[in-house]
Formats: structure tokens, C-alpha cells, sequence
């Protein structure tokens, strides 16, 4: 095990970049997970870990050392805490960093049968909780446009829990051309997240069995014309007393977990 202590070391001058520049995490293909509840997501993968940096008192935690156990061929080097606490943007810092190598998607958008179409949602703790839903319902894709939060960055690692690794996540899509090829309805809602005077059919009205797709755009503009039309149907979550509308991530888990039940009825 390799203990480094200098700022000027280049393997924490890499570590450094890729925790904090989107395009550096782009250029290499790589991304940190921060923490052990992350770290057992991605090995449930049974993908590689291309290395693990721990802080110094990182062995004393039993369940970190146990973990480490796992993955004997794994490189490990151990920072210390200064350097370490630069790394993670954790109050607290967790003890371990692993670094890995960004999955490689295998759905294609012909393929897919219960996906996500997100258009220009940049704020990390939405996307993050969004991918997070998205998981739980049993999604298979998600399309991100351009304009998106990079998905990979830490803050949107650490609020989806682990839903990155039963995702296959599309960067930078061309949603018209995802739906366009998607075999099955796409369904928005007008209004950025919720009631919609001009959709004729509230969400728990709507067949949503079979292949289905949901639209999602950014709490301000909402969706893009051009995406509106590509959608299939418009739909609304009903609102009681003077609730006009939801927070993004919340509709986006009403709407996907209307579906999942739906589904579940007809297996």
C-alpha cells in the first residue's frame, strides 16, 4: 500500500481534477465513488475497481476493512486526511474513495421498455433523485440531454444511492431521436411538474402499461416544444387544496411508480 502525504503528487493531482471538473471526468471515462454504501452498488456490477484511496484512519472502521478484503487485487493507496478531505466533498469524509472506470451502456433506445427522457434538469440533487427512482421502479434507461447536470459528478452520485448502477444512462441524448425510436408511448406532463390545464387526462386516468417513456423537463421552462410533440400523450398529477405543483424528482416518482404498479397488475 503506497501512502502519499504532498500535494504535488500526481496521482492526487489526477484524483483532484476528476473529482471536480466535468470535463476531466469525460476525457478520462472515469468517476469517484465516495463511501461504502456506493462502493457495494457499483461491485454488485461485478465490474472492476481500478483503484481504492483510503484516508489514514480508514483501516480502524471494521466494516471499511472488511470491505477492502473483497477486492485484494484492487491498487490501494492511502492519502492522508488533509489530502483526502480535498477529495471528498463530504463534511465528514467517509474513509474510502474508489476510483472507476464510467459504464458503458448496452440498451438502445429501439430496445428500451420503461425509460426516463430528461430534458435540461441541472440541479445534481434532483438528477440524483430522479436516478435513484428510477432504479426502484425498475427503469432500464435514461436519456439526458446536453444541458443536463453531469450525471457522473459527486453530488449526483451521492443522492441517487447506488441507481446509477441499475441504470443504463445516456449523456448528451438526442431525445427527439430517442423518441422517435422508442418502441412504446411517451407521456409528459405540460407544466414543468404537475397540473396542466391543457392535458386532458390526469396520470392515474392513463393506460400506462406496456412499453412506456415519461418526459421530464427542468422546473423553470419546463419541456421544449418540439419534445412536447414528439410526446404521445400530455398528462397531469391531480393537486388537492392550493398545490399548484411538485418539486421535479417527486413527480418524476409519482409518475414512474403509477407506472410500475400499473405493470405489476398486468404480470
Amino acid at each position: 500500500m503506497k501512502h502519499i502525504t504532498s500535494r504535488d503528487n500526481p496521482f492526487f493531482k489526477t484524483l483532484l481534477k476528476l473529482a471536480s471538473s466535468t470535463k476531466q471526468r469525460h476525457e478520462a471515462g472515469q468517476t469517484l465513488l465516495d463511501g461504502i454504501h456506493l462502493l457495494q452498488a457499483y461491485l454488485a456490477t461485478e465490474e472492476p475497481v481500478q483503484h481504492l484511496i483510503i484516508n489514514e484512519t480508514a483501516l480502524q472502521n471494521s466494516e471499511l476493512a472488511t470491505l477492502l478484503k473483497k477486492m485484494p487485487d484492487a491498487p490501494l493507496t492511502q492519502f492522508s486526511d488533509n489530502l483526502f478531505a480535498e477529495l471528498s466533498d463530504l463534511k465528514t469524509p467517509s474513509g474510502i474513495l474508489a476510483l472507476i472506470d464510467i459504464p458503458t451502456v448496452a440498451v438502445t433506445p429501439a430496445q428500451s421498455k420503461f425509460c426516463l427522457l430528461l430534458e435540461d434538469i441541472q440541479d445534481p440533487g434532483n438528477v440524483g433523485s430522479i436516478l435513484r427512482s428510477a432504479a426502484g421502479a425498475g427503469c432500464d434507461a435514461v436519456y439526458l440531454s446536453k444541458n443536463c447536470v453531469d450525471v457522473w459528478s459527486p453530488k449526483v452520485l451521492r443522492a441517487a444511492m447506488g441507481g446509477h448502477f441499475a441504470l443504463n444512462i445516456y449523456e448528451s441524448a438526442d431525445l427527439l431521436h430517442v423518441a422517435k425510436n422508442f418502441p412504446g408511448k411517451i407521456f409528459a406532463t405540460l407544466s414543468p411538474c404537475g397540473a396542466s390545464p391543457h392535458a386532458k387526462i390526469n396520470l392515474y386516468q392513463t393506460d400506462l402499461r406496456g412499453n412506456c417513456a415519461f418526459a421530464i423537463g427542468n422546473e423553470g421552462a419546463g419541456l421544449s416544444q418540439d419534445l412536447l410533440t414528439a410526446a404521445h400523450q400530455l398528462v397531469s398529477i391531480p393537486m388537492h387544496g392550493k398545490t399548484e405543483s411538485l418539486n421535479v424528482a417527486a413527480a418524476t416518482a409519482v409518475c414512474l411508480f403509477e407506472a410500475a404498479r400499473q405493470h405489476s397488475q398486468q404480470n
